[in-house]
């Protein structure tokens, strides 16, 4: 396994020698971020200038102003040409009114002499200000084409950079990443330790007439440490490491992929002797032709790569490394010789593995005296260094959530129970009757686990809920198992089948706690009749359910057999579960006592370990197992 938690490079570098600096588009000025604001502002202002202007003013029909007129309460008028009407009242307060349409009434003028009302003639509204009023929303319309013509403009021209690789270069400081920060590995290191030789020592190669390695894919699970590897690799040679996401090639125009996978390899080359990662090339790396619709984008780009990995000089001093999940959906031309010369799986750490990659993550932090890094190695199977470091970051906080700065071996098992199982929520209590039957369920697992001859050390029986399980009954290996007998699965089956028996015994009925145990004891037994040949029926016959997936899962193929050998292949499942069963029910009904035992133990303490259940079975205790790794998942109810 491989650490994550080591130092990384500048985010970027200047430019090679002799080569001017790309200039900086200059800010866009900032007075363009309130122009819409502004043109808001002004249009609601036409709207509202009117009614702010007129709002003091009176409003008086024209009868009413004759009325007035008469009364003798008019100061002044101002006729207007429109036919409208303002002026000021005698107490000096402003009045509007305008002529009726259809009248026609000569004696207006004879009423306002009569009473000596001042009268002036209002010219019509063709001031600057009412023609710039008039003009403002126009104004406002045309700045906004301008502004948005201009940005336009703007991104048009920016599409001549649009082909640029957007790949890091580390290269001021050189990544100081070298393998004595990779934890684990020897072997992969091995693998790629001629990269660094190549680069370091080109002449050595050439003089004997040796090509270095083009390209390295690294192959592995999420969360192993291949980009880590790919930087100790430029680290330890002390050249330039030019990363990138293979997702970065593709964008929506066609050929924009091709151009940036010229210009990476153009950036690579001066800077040669250089190393080009290439994270996630499954993005770009597809085989061609599989699909129903064809996407000419992908193509055209990895169409481009192939022929920069087969055309650039050997004696240029760059290989490409690259880094997927998916191997098998990589195009052939993109893995033969000369382009990646050479494939290294970085497969989930081994124990020894897990050990190293602990003992990376744990240093500065202070640990107990009863934390043993073997033991939580032991533990944790199938985890993977992002995974390790996870649960040392989750240990940490158990221990700050208890108020020490100590961490504990408790704190590890803790840590890697809410890992694996989940949430343990105190809040969601079980009922009595529950609780019992989850008891009896758990019992029934360990004690069969601790009779099988096959089986590995009980670790660990609670009864506290957590995630998704009311129960976990924990069995760690000793050490690494890579072949597994025909005995090895048979007793796996009969495990996963103790709780069900041990509630058929004890209630004289099983409960839907038994779910998760029969889903992983079918799919074991499927496996067993249909891959491994362990049928004496079906005979010694091999259908594999398809390629393994790095991501999880398996790929989804169609069935390579007929009909009537399905019905066999369902047959002879059912016969091994259905024996599996007995053989769990066979152990219980000897060992009854034990298991009632075990019950009320359970239900006193909620979580017993591996030596309570060698002791009520009379046994001493740390019993040693076949030996056995990757254990399975612990069993839950």
């Amino acid at each position: 396994m491989i650490s994550h938690a080591h130092s990384t490079g500048p985010a970027g570098s200047a430019p090679p020698p002799g080569q001017p600096p790309a200039p900086v588009p200059p800010p866009p000025p900032r007075w363009r971020n309130w122009l819409l604001v502004g043109g808001i502002l002004v249009t609601g202002a036409l709207f509202l200038l009117p009614g702010l202007t007129s709002g003091n003013a009176q409003q008086l029909s024209y009868s009413q102003l004759k009325t007035d007129i008469a009364a003798g309460q008019v100061a002044s008028v101002a006729l207007g040409a429109d036919g409208s009407i303002s002026g000021k009242l005698t107490t000096g307060a402003s009045f509007t009114s305008s002529y009726p349409v259809s009248v026609q009434d000569p004696q207006f003028t004879q009423l306002l002499d009569a009473h000596k009302v001042q009268v002036s003639t209002q010219a019509a509204q063709t001031s600057v200000w009412s023609i710039l009023l008039s003009l403002a929303p126009l104004a406002i319309i045309v700045a906004l084409f301008v502004w948005t013509g201009r940005a336009a403009r703007r991104q048009l021209a920016g599409l001549g950079g649009i082909g640029r690789s957007r790949g890091k270069v580390f290269d001021l400081e050189r990544p100081s990443t070298t393998f004595a920060d990779v934890a684990g590995y020897e072997g992969a290191k091995r693998e790629v330790t001629e990269v660094v030789d190549f680069l370091q020592n080109p002449d050595r190669y050439r003089l004997a007439g040796a090509v270095g390695p083009k390209g390295v894919l690294m192959i592995g699970p999420p969360g192993t440490g291949k980009t880590l590897l790919a930087r100790a690799v430029a680290g330890e040679a002390g050249v330039p490491f030019i990363s990138v996401t293979g997702s970065s090639f593709v964008e929506m125009f066609v050929g924009v992929g091709a151009a940036r996978v010229r210009d990476l390899f153009a950036e690579a080359r001066k800077r040669s002797p250089s190393i080009v990662f290439i994270d996630e090339i499954d993005a770009i790396g597809q085989r061609r032709g599989g699909q129903l619709v064809s996407n000419d984008e992908r193509e055209q780009t990895l169409n481009q790569m192939l022929a920069e990995m087969d055309g650039f000089d050997p004696a240029t001093g760059v290989v490409v490394i690259a880094a997927t999940n998916r191997p098998d959906t990589l195009d052939p031309a993109l893995l033969r010789p000369g382009r990646f010369d050479r494939q290294v799986v970085i497969p989930l750490p081994a124990q020894k593995d897990r050990r190293a990659i602990l003992a990376v993550h744990t240093q500065g932090k202070p640990l107990g005296p009863d934390t043993d890094l073997d033991i939580v190695a032991r533990a944790t199977p199938g985890f993977s260094g992002a995974d390790l470091a996870n649960l040392v970051n989750e240990a940490a906080i158990f221990a700050v959530r208890a108020g020490r700065q100590i961490i504990e071996a408790a704190d590890f098992a803790d840590a890697r129970d809410r890992i694996v199982l989940g949430h343990r929520d105190t809040s969601n209590a079980l009922l009595p009757d529950e609780k019992r039957a989850v008891a009896v369920h758990e019992g029934g697992h360990a004690l069969v686990a601790a009779l099988a001859k096959h089986g590995d050390p009980v670790a660990k029986v609670t009864i506290l809920p957590a995630g998704q399980a009311l129960g976990v009954t924990e069995q760690l290996p000793i050490d690494e198992r890579h072949l597994y007998s025909e005995g090895y699965l048979k007793d796996s089956l009969a495990i996963r089948m103790g709780g069900r028996a041990a509630e058929r015994i004890v209630f004289g009925e099983t409960s839907t706690g038994a779910s998760d145990d029969l889903a992983g004891a079918t799919d074991l037994a499927t496996r067993m009749v249909r891959e491994f040949g362990m049928s004496s029926v079906l005979g010694p016959v091999g259908f594999a359910s398809g390629t393994p997936m790095y991501l999880g899962g398996e790929e989804v193929r169609s069935r390579p057999y007929a009909e009537a050998t399905q019905r066999v292949i369902d047959e002879e499942v059912a016969t091994l579960l259905r024996e599996a069963e007995q053989r769990a029910t066979a152990a219980l009904a000897a060992h009854r006592r034990a298991l009632d035992r075990l019950t009320d133990l359970l239900l006193e303490r909620e979580t017993i370990d591996g030596t309570d259940v060698d002791e009520i079975l009379g046994r001493v205790p740390g019993r040693e197992p076949a030996a056995g790794e990757n254990g399975r998942a612990p069993s839950r109810t």
